[in-house]
């Protein structure tokens, strides 16, 4: 069913950053029958979403030109920075009352300041992080915070709504990326803590198999948990992960280092990051963070 915005129900959306949340986002668009225009750094990203009919571009600046709404969802705050404000970035070819989104982990900080120089141009920027994995995005199971001008929040969600149902606007520009670092704090401490648990059973002689469906048939059931947790069976870890080590501890950084600015404690918070590290420091970091379950076994003195 195609939604209806401001502009229609078929907009002209673009989307800078093809990895693999785009790889899956893009295709809803399109399904929603949206107008998709995309760029990556690298370009073999883009051919599979050319082959379901995303229009390829040769710069962000050229994406916003060929949309009404433009997406991001790049690495960290300095590749938004550049594929926002940089030469050939986004804000350059803004079409008029274009509106930009980014929905990357980022700094607040970084949100603001990205924000401030597109309302200099008379442009609105929204914050809109993604709480989910791409399995999540598949399912149609994923939830948008946002953050930024209510009234360009209005114009947008029914686009929003295509990428997941559970759209929240939070407040004022920052204010959606202050909410997703509290939520991936949250989402670490339960997953390293669910890795504790499950080591702590093994131990104690139950096997690693009835221990996860118990967890999963428990009261701390959750979500991330149903579809994460399987990962740690024998032979199950993904080749490729939903979020690796050292992409999760990048968001736990900025989490801490939003927590110590604001004088807020956070210790369990900090207690998974170093986890983090034992996980780099064992050679386990290109694995789902999920991994941390087998750093909790060896510690215990049992075998990976």
């Amino acid at each position: 069913m195609l939604v209806r915005s401001l502009w229609g129900d078929i907009v002209d959306v673009g989307f800078v950053g093809l990895g693999a949340m785009g790889q899956v986002i893009v295709p809803r668009l399109l399904a929603a029958g949206h107008r998709v225009s995309g760029w990556n750094r690298s370009k073999d990203r883009a051919a599979p979403l050319v082959a379901k009919g995303m229009r390829l571009a040769e710069t962000p600046a050229a994406v916003a030109a060929a949309s009404d709404i433009t997406f991001s969802i790049v690495t960290d705050g300095a590749a938004v920075q550049k594929i926002a404000l940089g030469e050939q970035g986004v804000l350059s070819g803004m079409r008029p009352g274009g509106v930009y989104i980014d929905m990357g982990t980022i700094a607040p900080d970084i949100t603001r300041a990205v924000s401030a120089e597109f309302a200099k141009k008379g442009f609105a920027m929204l914050d809109a992080p993604l709480s989910g994995s791409p399995v999540t995005v598949e399912q149609g199971n994923a939830s948008l915070m946002i953050g930024g001008d209510k009234a360009t929040f209005e114009r947008v969600e029914p686009v929003l709504r295509a990428i997941g149902p559970k759209v929240t606007y939070i407040g004022a520009s920052g204010q959606a990326s202050t909410m997703k670092l509290a939520v991936n704090a949250l989402l670490m401490v339960e997953v390293i803590a669910f890795g504790e648990a499950v080591a702590l059973a093994e131990k104690g002689g139950v096997a690693r198999e009835i221990a996860l469906d118990a967890v999963l048939k428990s009261v701390t059931a959750a979500p991330v948990l149903g579809y994460r947790g399987p990962f740690i069976l024998e032979g199950k870890m993904p080749k490729v992960p939903l979020a690796d080590v050292t992409l999760q501890q990048k968001d736990m950084l900025l989490v801490l280092d939003m927590a110590r600015k604001l004088g807020s404690p956070a210790p369990l918070a900090a207690t998974a990051n170093e986890m983090m590290n034992a996980c780099r420091g064992l050679g386990l970091d290109r694995n789902d963070f999920v991994v941390a379950h087998q750093v909790y076994r060896l510690l215990g003195g049992q075998s990976r």
